[in-house]
């Protein structure tokens, strides 16, 4: 079985927006025989983009999963969306990946959501390889696009090729291992190509090249070091072995180079992801916690990758279907089989495996079973949500779960009819099951329901699921920024809640303490944290969870316009209890009560959505585009020339930048073009702050 897990790849192709992700696996699919004619995502044929949403705009919106062999290996592949509004996609793809493919392109090298997928990955120890694709691009620069690599992403990128010409004199490109130029014939489909020696007027950059190759390689490798110090032969299964050893530890990263659209390069690609990128066993045990069987979790243990030892999996992704709910699963130990019954550990609740399918885009085959290391989806879970730990009934264990961006951005929507609002909580239940960055309450006010997501676009496309896929009939009101709430000072405060009613009462009673909460950088922290500091039995034990849940329910509001509080420690001090009247909902009651009070005397403050922003656009356009922004309260974070083009990075609160596609069109002739990320949530100046809470903002 070791055997089986060493020839397989868990990978994630990523990028930023319009790079060429989709491209690649489609000539991925082609190549390895897995499809037998390849689309192209600018006629909507690609077989990865196969939502109506993702054909009709040509750009990936939801994660696709496939499978396809290549030399002896299987591949899982997962092709992630580009766009920054569905950067939970991306989040909990890799978190479930061995290993990565970056494409970057080769005009741009690496680019403002290059930056956040490149970070996500880190934040999960990913080795990833680099694709500089798009090497027939005007403006194309291979040095440019490794350097900004270096630079930006603060990696080690070491070329394990480099290409013949660029732009339109992009030929192919010469092997540094091999130390072989390779020629492909353009209307070949990337099926033919010549490797012959490297022509004289190339070798002097390959020989410059192969040697960085071999600096950057013998550091992981002794005998290489010794061979190349006293210039003996170098040994190509050496290198390869060695750049291995050092991308598996994440401190080299091979590049490839090539052109999808012109199929050059991918399968060379491929060869780079089997001999370079680690197998389910090369990757570092992962630490879990074993459950008590209340969903608690208890001691730390550790989950090897071993198909003889009781199942563990993540639920990591879920999509619904009018067969039932598709159930996204990394099995990480075990073996998952069709028919069986399993726990989930979160929720303490059994869940029937009905079905297993090995995915390939919207198409499916069953398996009867599958093994750790394996992704796959199933039927039959009911219970179970994104982030749930699928685990063997007497073996409970609970793996860390998958943590997402905060939501931004606001819309309302309200049904036509009453018969339409069953429908409508229908409809959102199965949103909120897919979709963990989408938010959504009930506004008791207005009588609206307010939905909250990453980003215009990301409304916009739960818009038309909720109209167009669900057929709900609702009415759609503007986007507006999903403000926060927070504190300046600390403060303690009491809560009583008191009532008697002639026969037994309700009586609660707790004292606590809020005070900001900073991240490193000094920015509040997206969450809350609760601390019982209770001494001695003044409030008894069995009352601190609904101590908890009142204080949340409260902070939940807010006290200045019905914002949620971030970025605030609540710690509770003290209370009393009646040994009769007591009971958990006086408790909560009082945690509210309390709560209210204090955040009225901690001089509560408005927080917003800041974005980081990143703009090109022509010279000529500089000072205006500069301007605009700094009109917006943007401030600029760098700016730089790129080419013919102009490239500046900036801070902007949210609020500004409603509709700002068009104006930066309109202001550049069509020539420009941003793209945004959220980056803080940071206080609102006072004098806007007034105008947002009297609604004239």
């Amino acid at each position: 079985m070791p055997s089986v897990l060493r020839k397989l790849r868990n990978i994630g192709i990523m990028a930023h927006i319009d790079a060429g992700k989709t491209t690649i696996t489609e000539r991925i699919l082609y190549y390895s025989g897995k499809i037998y004619k390849m689309g192209e995502v600018h006629d909507g044929t690609a077989v990865m983009d196969f939502m109506t949403e993702e054909q009709q705009r040509g750009i990936t919106i939801t994660s696709a999963a496939t499978r396809c062999p290549w030399n002896g290996y299987q591949i899982n592949l997962i092709d992630t969306p580009g766009h920054v509004d569905f950067t939970a996609e991306v989040e909990r793809s890799l978190r479930v990946l061995d290993g990565a493919v970056a494409v970057f392109d080769a005009s741009e090298g690496v680019q403002a959501q290059s930056e956040t997928v490149w970070r996500q990955g880190q934040k999960y120890g990913l080795p990833c390889i680099c694709f500089i694709n798009k090497m027939d691009k005007i403006g194309a620069d291979f040095e440019m696009a490794v350097d900004s690599i270096t630079d930006k992403l603060l990696a080690n990128p070491v070329p394990v090729q480099i290409p013949i010409g660029a732009e339109a004199n992009f030929q192919g490109l010469i092997d540094l291992v091999k130390m072989k130029a390779v020629f492909y014939e353009g209307n070949m489909l990337g099926a033919k190509y010549r490797e012959v020696e490297i022509p004289a007027e190339l070798m002097n950059e390959a020989e410059r090249r192969w040697h960085e190759m071999i600096e950057a390689a013998a550091e992981f490798d002794e005998d290489l070091m010794a061979a190349y110090v006293h210039d003996k032969p170098i040994d190509m299964e050496k290198v390869i072995t060695a750049i291995r050893k050092g991308t598996l530890l994440n401190r080299l990263h091979p590049v490839y180079v090539g052109s999808a659209l012109r199929y050059i390069g991918v399968q060379r690609l491929l060869d780079g992801v089997v001999s370079y990128l680690p197998s389910p066993l090369d990757r570092p045990v992962i630490t879990a916690h074993a459950a008590d069987g209340k969903g608690k979790e208890d001691k730390e243990l550790k989950v090897e990758c071993d198909r003889s030892k009781p199942l563990v999996a993540l639920a990591f992704k879920i999509t619904s279907d009018k067969h039932g709910d598709l159930y996204y699963l990394r099995i990480y130990r075990g073996i998952l089989k069709s028919g069986s019954r399993v726990l989930n550990s979160n929720r303490s609740q059994r869940e029937n495996i009905t079905r297993i399918f090995e995915m390939h885009a919207d198409s499916r085959k069953i398996l009867d079973s599958a093994g750790a290391g394996d992704i796959v989806a199933v039927v039959g879970l009911k219970d179970t949500l994104t982030g749930d730990t699928i685990c063997d009934t007497k073996n409970k264990v609970i793996l860390e779960n998958i943590t997402f961006p905060q939501a931004v951005i606001n819309m309302s929507i309200e049904p036509r009819t009453a018969v339409e609002r069953a429908k409508l909580n229908d409809a959102l239940a199965v949103l909120r099951r897919e979709d963990p960055t989408f938010g959504c309450k009930y506004d008791a006010e207005t009588g609206q329901t307010i939905i909250s997501g990453m980003g215009e676009l990301h409304l916009e496309i739960l818009e038309h699921k909720l109209t167009r896929d669900m057929g709900v009939d609702v009415r759609i009101g503007k986007p507006r920024v999903a403000y926060k709430e927070a504190i300046t000072e600390i403060v303690e405060g009491e809560g009583k809640f008191v009532h008697q009613t002639g026969g037994r009462g309700q009586y609660g009673h707790v004292v606590i303490r809020v005070e900001p909460l900073f991240d490193d950088v000094g920015h509040y922290r997206s969450g809350t944290e609760f601390v019982n500091a209770v001494v001695s039995g003044a409030v008894p034990k069995e009352y601190i969870p609904a101590v908890k849940k009142g204080v949340l329910e409260a902070l939940a509001s807010g006290v200045l316009a019905g914002y949620p509080v971030v970025g605030l420690k609540v710690t509770l001090l003290d209370g009393s209890f009646h040994a009769v009247d007591s009971s958990e909902i006086a408790f909560e009651q009082a945690a509210v009560r309390a709560i209210r009070e204090v955040l009225n005397n901690a001089g509560p403050i408005l927080l917003e959505p800041i974005m980081k922003v990143q703009v090109v656009v022509p010279e000529a356009n500089f000072g205006a585009v500069h301007g605009s922004l700094i009109s917006k309260r943007g401030t600029i974070t760098d700016n730089w020339i790129h080419g013919n083009m102009r490239v500046i990075d900036a801070k902007v609160p949210l609020a500004e930048m409603f509709g700002y596609s068009g104006e930066i069109r309109s202001a550049t002739g069509g020539r420009g073009g941003f793209s945004m990320e959220p980056l803080s949530y940071e206080k609102v100046p006072e004098q806007i702050s007034e105008k947002i809470l009297s609604g004239h903002y």
